[in-house]
């Protein structure tokens, strides 16, 4: 128990209470004092600095479950409107470094936690850092808004080229899934979105896929640069959730990371081959899809997968609720920076990114926004075929219940 006006929990009157004892002679008196002061100082200074070292130990558990704490007390939810931040940026993200210091750990409410034996604060006290607000564009003009089209249609080109994962959506599908798009924008106070890219994925168990969507001015349709099969969350088994539904911020108040390439526990490399970008988009709350259901923090990501035994599964629900995409997928979005616009606004205010490639050939058009739709459809379209029998054969035992 900790003493009024004593950070450390020793009365410091307690001192000088010893040394009254002693008042004639002086010098015999102050001798004693010192001894007696010396031989408190030792425990004393000891004492004190137990709260630095049992701050600086918090185990890297601890440091994750303060960050979970703080997301679900405010937890991340779909984008507002477009002046407000999307729902990723809304809870400060675990830092790398916390497994190794949870005095440096990367969430207010965690370092809070630690200190707080040092230092008498409570760790309700301290607040997550603001998030960083999207950038914005001024409109198009008529020759900008032209020329952006161009580059859009190009782009429809590359990702032809690039990516090998692809769908053959019909061009009345093109348009219904513009409209759901458009919808789903609105639903968030951002339907004058336009002049950037948007990714839209539709969590429908009979479609599962990834669309690619541009338009210059609010006035123009939605033009489909791309479509390609995904995973998302597969209900039924503990600690798998659907995947939300919502507008999502990608920001670098989130930042990205890259996988590591190495296999896990049962000989998936989850996140895919070395060096592919998992996109962050922070804690939601995401639907539980075991037990009596309900809701929990998830940390919601969308990331490449393992190239020979998941990937070829893409186009059913197979996820422990984040998106799975192809690697060429992830590739192309990465290297052309299709939803990087608030991590180029940082290189452009002179900050170094590591995370972004080397040989990236930005857009100017970048976007920043994910969507996640369902679309509910009782029968599986023609232009999304489920993986054939040939996907399910490199599986391994207890490949369904990795991510």
């Amino acid at each position: 128990m900790r003493r009024p006006g004593s950070a450390d929990g020793f009365d410091r009157m307690m001192l000088s209470d010893l040394t009254r004892r002693f008042s004639k002679p002086r010098c015999r008196s102050l001798a004693l004092a010192t001894y007696v002061w010396l031989a408190a100082a030792v425990p004393i200074s000891g004492l004190v600095a137990r709260p630095a070292f049992a701050a600086s130990d918090v185990p890297p558990a601890t440091a994750t479950s303060s960050s979970s704490t703080a997301s679900s007390a405010r937890p991340a939810s779909p984008a507002r409107a477009s002046a407000e931040v999307g729902p990723a940026s809304t809870v400060h993200r675990p830092s790398p470094a916390s497994g190794a210091s949870g005095a440096s750990g990367a969430s207010p409410a965690s370092a809070a936690s630690a200190a707080s034996a040092a230092s008498g604060t409570s760790a309700s006290e301290a607040e997550a850092p603001a998030p960083t607000p999207p950038r914005r564009h001024p409109p198009l003009s008529a020759d900008d808004a032209k020329n952006a089209t161009e580059r859009a249609i190009d782009m429809r080109q590359r990702f032809t080229q690039e990516v090998t994962r692809r769908l053959n959506v019909p061009a009345s599908e093109q348009r219904a899934y513009g409209d759901r798009l458009q919808k789903a924008l609105a639903e968030t106070g951002l339907g004058d979105l336009a002049g950037e890219y948007v990714a839209m994925v539709d969590r429908a168990p009979n479609v599962q896929a990834l669309f690619i969507y541009f338009r210059a001015t609010p006035s123009n349709a939605w033009l489909m640069i791309g479509a390609s099969p995904v995973g998302t969350g597969w209900p039924g088994q503990y600690d798998h959730f659907l995947t939300p539904l919502g507008v999502f911020h990608h920001s670098p108040d989130n930042m990205d990371f890259r996988a590591e390439g190495t296999t896990n526990d049962n000989g998936i490399r989850g996140y895919g081959a070395r060096d592919m970008r998992i996109y962050d988009f922070g804690w939601v709350d995401g639907e539980r899809g075991w037990g009596r259901g309900g809701k929990s923090p998830m940390r919601f990501q969308m990331h490449a997968t393992d190239p020979d035994r998941l990937e070829p599964l893409l186009g059913i629900r197979h996820s422990k609720g984040c998106v799975r995409i192809p690697a060429s997928l992830n590739t192309f979005l990465d290297r052309h920076g299709i939803l990087d616009d608030d991590y180029q606004a940082r290189v452009e205010a002179g900050k170094s990114l590591w995370v972004l490639r080397r040989d990236r050939d930005i857009t100017p058009i970048a976007g920043r926004y994910l969507v996640v739709i369902d679309s509910a459809r009782k029968t599986r379209p023609a232009w999304s075929p489920a993986p054939g029998r040939n996907a399910w054969s490199k599986l391994p035992k207890s490949g369904d219940t990795a991510d």
